[in-house]
């Protein structure tokens, strides 16, 4: 669980340091900003986690990066629902309330899909043939 972990907090930076320099820097939409540095952080937690974390279990591969992206975009969309029930659904609007919804109760919840999907659909011990 641990090189789980250190690996999401690689690919968190890579995500964010992407985002930054999109939409800093270069100017982007936010929205294609986003899109770019998920696919980045995606593609740098699936590296981590192939060689690295889950290196006994399977080899990288595209039917593994496939079902790892999907695992990520469902946990991308458990801390966008909990933004949305919270901001939305309970008003609480406020920045705060935006932060912990999305970056702690929403994080906290995806990390937990994301290493039980990770571990169970994309780096499994016995792979189907």
């Amino acid at each position: 669980m641990l090189g789980f972990l250190a690996v999401g907090a690689v690919a968190y930076a890579v995500d964010l340091g992407v985002f930054l320099w999109l939409r800093a820097a270069l100017g982007q939409d936010p929205i294609a900003a986003k899109v770019c540095s998920f696919v980045a952080g995606c593609t740098v937690a699936y590296l981590g986690n192939a060689l690295g974390t889950y290196r006994r279990r399977a080899t990288p591969a595209l039917r593994e990066y496939a079902a790892f992206f999907a695992v990520n975009l469902a946990g991308a969309a458990v801390q966008l629902l909990c933004l949305a029930v919270s901001h939305h659904g309970l008003g609480l609007t406020s920045a705060r309330a935006d932060t912990v919804s999305g970056l702690g109760v929403g994080m906290f919840l995806a990390t937990c899909l994301r290493f039980w999907g990770t571990r169970t659909l994309v780096f499994r011990k016995n792979p189907a043939a």
